[in-house]
């Protein structure tokens, strides 16, 4: 049942979850930094249902390396339904063939992950050139380029980000601190890219940014953002919820559990925070143009 402030749009979308495993047919990757736990697109497609979400973003995850043959699996899994649609972002590197990237057009594959925070890459240059490297490979197929990366990051390569030849997705609010609020160093830069139309922002996993335990600093983040460009918004669960521990090394010798995280009260919340014509634009109209569902 929906608890939401506004009714569920037809179309609603979760822009942001992964798959893993099974592991047996899908190996992680032998360099990855952590090991989650199995997460199935059964489990996937039955939280949808009770979010009443009928389309979903599946994010190649960094254990997985540049093989996205998982992804593509769980694209013909959903796809094949007929009742859920899928599309993913994938990642790819220099052995990646136009043949292969080709195959994941054919699959549902609509854009390319460049995932800096997860890699510890903070050297702006380095940033800019994979960037730029990724860009340019997916421009071709009409692509965009996804990266999950830090304010000082965005605000230091900003001039190249905002003449990307391909549109920018960045994940999970540009990585502001929700404490900081508005003010913070950065988030200025990330403002001028959304209030452009250069960028388009995930709302997603606001646990990320917040540690408050209904993430209520997250809200003037999220509104200022809104309010630069509400057709540029788009929302996610980040499910199963990957992520680091505090006070705890990533290792790939044993597994990472998930994080714990309610998704329907983070759909909710946002609910609230956002008007019923943003509601419906960050659910079902922006991510039905930019991931051409």
């Amino acid at each position: 049942m929906n608890a939401c402030q506004h009714p569920m749009p037809p179309h609603g979308c979760d822009c942001h979850v992964h798959v893993f495993g099974p592991f047996d047919q899908f190996p992680l990757a032998p360099d990855r930094a952590y090991t989650p736990g199995p997460a199935s697109v059964a489990d996937l497609t039955a939280l949808l249902k009770r979010l009443g979400l009928t389309r979903v973003v599946i994010v190649q995850a960094s254990p997985q390396g540049a093989d996205n043959a998982c992804l593509a699996d769980a694209l013909q899994q959903i796809n094949a339904t007929g009742v859920m649609q899928a599309r993913g972002v994938a990642v790819i590197d220099d052995h990646t063939t136009d043949v292969q990237l080709r195959a994941l057009h054919q699959a549902g594959v609509r854009g390319v992950r460049v995932n800096l925070e997860s890699a510890g890459q903070h050297n702006p240059e380095v940033a800019r050139a994979l960037m730029q490297q990724a860009a340019q490979r997916v421009a071709p197929l009409g692509w965009h380029v996804q990266t999950y990366t830090t304010l000082p990051v965005i605000a230091a390569i900003a001039d190249t980000l905002a003449t990307l030849p391909v549109p920018l997705v960045i994940d999970h609010f540009g990585r502001a601190t929700a404490a900081r609020g508005v003010s913070q160093p950065g988030f200025d830069a990330l403002l001028d890219l959304v209030a452009s139309g250069r960028a388009w922002v995930k709302l997603s996993a606001a646990q990320r940014i917040s540690e408050l335990p209904d993430c209520e600093d997250a809200r003037p983040v999220a509104r200022a953002l809104v309010q630069a460009n509400p057709q540029r918004m788009l929302w996610g669960t980040d499910w199963p919820h990957p992520g680091a521990w505090p006070g705890q090394p990533r290792t790939p010798d044993k597994l990472e559990p998930f994080h714990p995280v309610n998704d329907a009260r983070a759909l909710q919340r946002m609910s609230e925070w956002l008007s019923a014509d943003e509601w419906v634009a960050m659910l079902q109209d922006n991510p039905a143009q930019l991931y051409d569902f």
